[in-house]
């Protein structure tokens, strides 16, 4: 087994960098990294910045925002638009590279304005999949610090929590687009309808969800021990479902899997 990833060796990698511009979503890897980027070399050197654009649920966004607050961060708000790339639009397996591209078009003048170099809350567990977006975002000029640094997925969330960041169990988030099959068009109305959706089922108190866009279905993922209770409270499930102009509410009886769409590529 190997060892914990220790957090001295982030702090030097990132003295190292600084000062540095944070692609910050709000999930617990970016939180984490702009937290500690923030520790390290204070608002004057570390930048937390969230692109915002219909691919990020309203809920994110607001969350960066309060997190900004809370933690003193500098945080800025920049407004990106994948969707009027039609590379983007078109949700081939290279959607994410487009969108990575989008965003460090965003982030790029923001850094080189400071002179800082752009950072992204990528840990080594998210090497193993199919995530065209990190070879974007380094053709770029982006640096990986926790990959740099040692750290998985389990090392943020432990870290996190000794750090008393509230994010150590954040559910996993991915952007809107991420629950759409491939080949199916990403539009405004697709989004929008999804994040409709996961909102009202958060609402009912389903942390970890997913919904999956067919079209007038919603194919929905909720962790193990949600889908009993999401089958016995099915009526106010489907209503919540249907509220976002969804016709078919079916559940996916595998459960949360982060990136299952991703199958399709493998098998093609």
């Amino acid at each position: 087994m190997a060892e914990p990833a220790e957090l001295p060796v982030l702090e030097a990698r990132l003295r190292e960098l600084g000062p540095v511009v944070v692609a910050f979503s709000g999930g617990a890897d970016s939180a984490f990294l702009a937290r500690v980027a923030h520790d390290v070399l204070g608002a004057d050197g570390a930048h937390a910045v969230t692109a915002v654009s219909p691919s990020l649920a309203p809920e994110e966004r607001a969350d960066c925002e309060a997190l900004a607050q809370e933690w003193g961060l500098r945080w800025t708000p920049v407004f990106t638009d994948e969707l009027a790339d039609p590379a983007y639009s078109a949700n081939d397996g290279e959607r994410c590279y487009h969108c990575k591209a989008s965003l460090m078009d965003a982030l790029g003048p923001l850094a080189a304005d400071a002179g800082a170099t752009v950072v992204l809350g990528v840990n080594l567990d998210d090497l193993g999949d199919h995530r065209p977006g990190q070879r974007a975002a380094a053709e770029a000029g982006a640096v990986f610090p926790l990959v740099d640094a040692g750290f998985t997925k389990d090392d943020v969330r432990a870290w996190s929590r000794r750090l008393g960041l509230r994010t150590w169990d954040k559910p996993a988030a991915a952007c809107l687009a991420s629950r759409v099959p491939y080949g199916t068009a990403v539009t405004l109305g697709v989004l929008e309808s999804v994040a409709k959706a996961e909102s009202a089922l958060r609402a009912l108190g389903y942390r970890q969800v997913r919904v999956r866009h067919y079209g007038d279905l919603a194919r929905l993922e909720l962790e193990g021990p949600d889908l009993e209770r999401a089958v016995a409270a099915r009526a106010e499930v489907v209503a919540a479902v249907r509220s976002a102009g969804y016709t078919y509410v079916t559940l996916d009886l595998e459960g949360f899997r982060s990136g299952n769409l991703n199958q399709a590529l493998r098998e093609s």
